[in-house]
């Protein structure tokens, strides 16, 4: 049996695709100057942008903080 493909843009049920604004993960790592901050995180996000740093040989805590910068930024805007 044959499976018919699906349209990825087409509504999943009530859902609908939005447009994606945020990077990928290799695009989050430029330098700025900082403010510290203490942020609790789930784990499974954590666990996740360690596996994307050690992938992309750079520092985890850096792309937390490019994604929470693009995120203000796309924000700001509108």
């Amino acid at each position: 049996m044959k499976k018919t493909p699906t349209d990825p843009n087409k509504p999943v049920g009530r859902l609908a695709r939005v447009a994606d604004f945020l990077p990928p993960p290799e695009k989050l790592v430029t330098p700025e100057e900082n403010v510290k901050v203490t942020i609790s995180l789930s784990r499974s996000s954590v666990r996740f942008f360690k596996q994307q740093a050690a992938k992309h040989h750079t520092k985890y805590q850096k792309m937390i903080r490019t994604l929470v910068d693009t995120y203000t930024a796309h924000y700001q805007q509108h």
